[in-house]
């Protein structure tokens, strides 16, 4: 079974998740990178009203190929309950007719739910079966903190099976 994670990152923490999950299920790892400035007070402002409007962006790399994956895992931060634009896109652009996937969030605050529900919407209608999902909260956790919620949510959720 080959498993396959694709995920956005800005700050460095859902690459920290990515990285677990990719070395502890033994998958493949795609860091997606838009290619729009995100940093500064005034670009997360026009950031989280892409990610509200689902605003498409230019990425890195611009597709992934998933003929020969079973199991595919879309990981993104939460920006205002929202998915980011770069994982959206990507999903956009992604062949997911018959593939199982896992869909994980992360998330300062609460509404990491929300982000969630939006990305199964959007696997679903791109032909994907939502396997499992999850949420982590990050805010104020060390990175220890956060790779040890990470193999729990492995185990809890038994991911190894897919």
């Amino acid at each position: 079974m080959r498993r396959i994670i694709i995920y956005y990152s800005q700050g460095g923490t859902t690459d920290l998740i990515a990285k677990t999950l990719a070395k502890n299920l033994n998958a493949d790892l795609v860091r997606i990178h838009d290619l729009k400035n995100r940093e500064g007070f005034t670009n997360k402002i026009f950031a989280t009203i892409n990610a509200f409007r689902e605003t498409k962006t230019d990425i890195i790399p611009a597709k992934v190929d998933l003929r020969g994956y079973d199991t595919v895992y879309f990981g993104t931060p939460t920006w205002t309950g929202n998915p980011t634009p770069a994982i959206l896109t990507i999903i956009d652009r992604c062949d997911l007719r018959a593939k199982d996937v896992v869909l994980f969030a992360t998330m300062d605050s609460n509404r990491g739910d929300s982000n969630i529900s939006r990305l199964e919407e959007k696997v679903k209608l791109r032909g994907a079966r939502v396997i499992e999902s999850f949420t982590i909260a990050t805010k104020n956790k060390k990175p220890e903190k956060l790779v040890s919620d990470t193999e729990a949510i492995i185990e809890m959720k038994d991911l190894k099976m897919y």
